[in-house]
């Protein structure tokens, strides 16, 4: 299949608070036969905040069968395992903001190149001439 079979998705960055604040997150995750496991959306998360419910913003009830790890090569992220009869959790926590490694930016570049060899296959193949997108330009 043509670029994309899926389509790339980045998650925004969070800046670190000039305040020294944080930022609350409340990350939906959809479980498959009752488990999740992946990194959590944004780095730095707070461990002792970190709580997962069924309903968004602290609500619904209150999941406890999860475990928490950090990967020692990446040390600022957090790997969450979620095992609940629920099609669908919110984990929320804490971070003071994200941190920004060379993985990010190369994703970023492969996405870019992606994205312009697809481009290049279409103006090859006369889909698109090569000009302006928008009509009347």
């Amino acid at each position: 299949m043509v670029y994309p079979e899926q389509k790339d998705v980045f998650v925004a960055k969070l800046n670190k608070k000039q305040d020294g604040g944080v930022y609350v997150i409340d990350e939906q995750v959809q479980l498959a036969d009752g488990a999740y496991e992946g990194l959590l959306a944004h780095d730095n998360a707070v461990n002792s905040t970190v709580k997962v419910f069924t309903g968004p913003k602290l609500t619904g009830l209150e999941i406890t069968s999860w475990t928490l790890s950090t990967p020692a090569e990446m040390p600022w992220q957090r790997r969450i395992r979620i095992f609940a009869e629920a099609p669908v959790v919110y984990v929320s926590y804490e971070t003071p903001g994200d941190q920004v490694e060379a993985d990010d930016v190369n994703a970023l570049q492969e996405a870019v190149m992606a994205t312009q060899a697809e481009l290049d296959r279409y103006m090859a193949e006369g889909i698109v001439d090569g000009g302006s997108f928008y009509e009347g330009e």
